[in-house]
């Protein structure tokens, strides 16, 4: 692998996007960010949407910073968030913006579901967590409430795969990507059409699947008139950003790991070879999402620091304005197990003055307001802990052994506080690192279909020789298990009340 090549890696987040062009050579990966914008949901009709065309307008800008950086590029590949999607019409274009998974459509969504087909029955199907933004419970409110979409529909395509048909003229389905959807047949790997007949979705406008490292095709004539540059590759990698920073997690062959993807989503799971589904994944709502070279994500999604972003930006709209630093500092100064909070609470999911809904939730339980911004961000930061390591427990309850290591990677190992307190909640040692994961993922499948890496591991070897970690060893044994025995004290009351 003595040879350098370059690609393109666009990575869009539910806050941000960015085009990085990486170079591998020498048995290391560099990157090089040459483009960042902001991301966000914007008001159409009445309803959050995201402005695609916005999104393919700084995508296109990204293109030209990065290569002037470099022109010879051997491939791009996407990754997104998952579960949204675009229809498109006879012609291939987009009906509509694509909606944003926090609009307020799905709302009653999964329990109208039930009614249908039951729960156990949907889990059975999918294996994936029962989350009311999923895919499914989208196609079923945009069937109840506009179901002329439909109609027009030639073609769904998830985020990713309108980006890269918008790249390529070309559509396809990656299978990670899809697997969020909550309507592939987590066991065979194709779409559920007894879930689709059940629910009167249309299994025409599915296209098939393809695998992580598939070519989707080449840039068009328009775009690389626009851009300078030949009919440059588009590789379907692990369209799903967790799929991708799964991927690139630096873990060693033979030791047992998980993962903890930490942003404004925490997805915390283990790598499988097959699906595991069954009565304690449904009960205890883990999911089943593919991942690269044949993978399997069994994994627990997590309100991550969605709560505390949106704290911060409603008190920046009250005058006081935090750099995430500077809560950090505030959070590690605060007392310590001032108060228990369940981050996965369904009323922290939709934005909008957050501070306000956390007093809610604790006056609700019987416990006593926190309102100070560092013990807010205690509170927030400890909850996530808290979560963790829950789902570490059920993690080697359902993988079948103890897990040695826990891998952290995304933006949210910047908080070194919750890197510590995720060590002393699970009692693992934490790697935090690297906080390009997901891009690094992202240009592993490009290099494994461009030839220049063979496997998997060696991948993950050469992202482990190019990108430092920190290592947290776990602590406060005591005060943990007792901040746990009352925790789940808590919420036993609260389930029963």
């Amino acid at each position: 692998m003595s040879e350098a090549r370059h690609y393109i890696a666009i990575d869009l987040g539910a806050e941000s996007g960015r085009v990085v062009l990486a170079t591998l050579a020498g048995g290391r990966m560099t990157l090089r960010e040459a483009y960042r914008f902001a991301n966000g949901p914007f008001q159409y009709n009445g309803a959050l949407h995201w402005d695609f065309e916005l999104l393919m307008a700084n995508i296109g800008q990204g293109l030209r910073a990065a290569l002037a950086l470099e022109r010879e590029i051997a491939s791009i590949g996407v990754d997104t968030w998952g579960v949204d999607y675009g229809l498109l019409d006879r012609k291939g274009r987009l009906i509509e913006p694509p909606y944003h998974y926090r609009d307020g459509r799905t709302q009653g969504m999964m329990q109208a579901a039930f009614e249908v087909l039951p729960r156990e029955r949907i889990h059975e199907l999918t294996g994936i967590q029962f989350l009311p933004f999923n895919t499914l419970y989208q196609l079923i409110a945009c069937r109840r409430e506009r179901p002329e979409l439909l109609a027009r529909a030639a073609r769904l395509l998830f985020m990713p795969n309108l980006i890269m048909q918008r790249l390529t003229g070309r559509a396809c389905l990656e299978a990670t990507i899809a697997s969020t959807s909550q309507m592939l047949d987590m066991r065979t790997g194709e779409w559920s059409d007894e879930l689709l007949e059940a629910f009167g979705l249309p299994r025409a406008i599915l296209p098939e699947l393809v695998a992580p490292g598939t070519c989707a095709g080449t840039l068009t004539g328009e775009w690389c008139g626009a851009m300078g540059c030949g009919p440059i590759p588009v590789v379907a990698v692990g369209t799903h950003d967790t799929a991708s920073a799964v991927a690139g997690v630096p873990a060693t062959e033979g030791s047992r790991w998980a993962y903890l993807s930490s942003g404004t989503w925490s997805l915390m799971g283990i790598e499988t070879a097959a699906p595991v589904i069954n009565d304690e994944t449904c009960a205890w709502s883990f999911t089943n999402e593919g991942g690269v070279c044949g993978t399997v994500r069994l994994l627990k999604n997590i309100m991550g620091l969605w709560v505390l972003q949106e704290c911060r930006r409603h008190w920046a709209g009250q005058g006081m304005k935090f750099e995430y630093s500077d809560l950090v500092e505030l959070a590690t100064e605060a007392e310590p197990f001032a108060a228990v909070l369940d981050v996965d609470d369904e009323s922290f999911l939709a934005p909008g003055e957050m501070p306000r809904k956390i007093t809610a939730w604790l006056e609700r339980t019987g416990q006593r307001p926190i309102e100070q911004p560092g013990a807010v961000a205690r509170l927030v930061l400890e909850g996530l802990a808290l979560k963790y390591g829950e789902v570490m427990r059920r993690l080697e309850r359902l993988g079948g052994g103890p897990i040695d290591v826990l891998h952290v990677v995304g933006g949210g190992i910047r908080n070194t506080l919750l890197n510590q307190l995720t060590a002393d909640a699970t009692g693992k040692m934490v790697v935090a690192g690297p906080i390009e994961a997901t891009v690094a993922g992202n240009v592993l499948v490009q290099a494994l279909a461009a030839g220049q890496i063979d496997s998997l591991a060696a991948g993950r070897r050469i992202i482990a020789e190019s990108f430092g970690v920190e290592r947290h060893e776990p602590r406060n044994h005591a005060a943990w298990t007792a901040y746990r025995e009352r925790a789940e004290k808590l919420m036993g009351s609260v389930s029963h009340a």
